[in-house]
């Protein structure tokens, strides 16, 4: 029993050096939250606003719910996406068009024209033969 008692008045003090070190703590934790979780976020959530502005006719576009297809029309909030041919025995009909969100697209394929994709081999690559 009396060595609890020793202990406890060899524990350090908690005047304002433990104060003042309990707020450097809670800064250098905020700070690496903000630099690995809130502002890669708020970068990607920018990125995201950026390329649903920059929608247009023609441009191959991937959505929230995996459906592949090209844009037909840009209204202000909605994109008509035209998402396939439909054959029906011989007969070929046109594309089928659904309406969508402009939010709900994650991925632009390929703008009208365009292809994003990387190429696949470097130039060095090419010239080694």
């Amino acid at each position: 029993m009396f060595d609890l008692i020793s202990s406890a008045h060899a524990a350090n003090p908690s005047g304002p050096e433990a104060a003042m070190g309990n707020i450097i703590f809670m800064v250098a934790l905020f700070a690496i939250f903000y630099f690995f979780l809130i502002r890669p976020q708020q970068k990607q959530a920018k990125a995201h606003k950026e390329m649903v502005a920059n929608l247009g006719r023609g441009d191959s576009v991937v959505t929230t719910g995996g459906l592949v297809g090209r844009i037909h029309r840009v209204e202000e909030e909605i994109i008509v996406l035209e998402v396939g041919d439909v054959e029906i025995g011989n007969k070929q009909y046109r594309p089928v068009r659904l309406r969508l969100r402009r939010i709900n697209v994650i991925e632009v394929t390929a703008k009208a024209g365009l292809s994003l994709e990387k190429e696949k081999t470097t130039p060095t690559e090419e010239s080694q033969g």
